[in-house]
């Protein structure tokens, strides 16, 4: 397995979309990927990208991906956010998603981040487990808040 971590390029985007509906489905919600590429690829890779990622690639095949961005926290300062981290499901299991959660990690300590954060579902037990191997510090009494586009617009 010729394994390689690389920091993603806009030609990656359709692939990276795609493993990102694969994760929506897995986390029970593929209804809610409402982006489009042409955004995706310009919020990632025009002339004010908000967004950076890994791909995780063998034998030129990505097979996963973390994505991540700057997150400022009034409280501790700038953390690096990730938003998605996944690893195509016939690939798990095979060290792929540690070589490519550790990559993400070694950003934020070369970039001088104040620490890294994320979100797991409550009942993604894999998942847990995994974050629980690097003593991830998992919250209790938070709940996520959201407006859609919809809601923002009728405002």
């Amino acid at each position: 397995m010729n394994l390689m971590i690389r920091t993603a390029i806009a030609e990656d985007c359709p692939r990276i979309l795609e493993l990102i509906n694969e994760l929506a489905v897995y986390e029970r919600a593929p209804e809610e990927v409402t982006v489009d590429i042409n955004h995706f690829v310009e919020a990632g890779f025009g002339n004010d990208p908000v967004w950076k990622a890994f791909v995780a690639e063998i034998d030129d095949v990505i097979v996963g991906f973390a994505l991540f961005y700057t997150r400022y926290s009034t409280w501790k300062g700038c953390r690096l956010y990730l938003e998605d981290f996944i690893v195509t499901e016939d690939m798990r299991g095979k060290g792929i998603g540690k070589t490519l959660f550790e990559k993400v990690i070694e950003e934020a300590k070369s970039d001088k981040y104040t620490g890294m954060v994320w979100q797991v579902l409550d009942w993604n037990e894999p998942a847990i487990n995994f974050y629980n191997k690097y003593t991830a510090h998992l919250e209790n009494g938070w709940l996520n808040a959201s407006l859609s586009s919809a809601q923002v617009k009728a405002f």
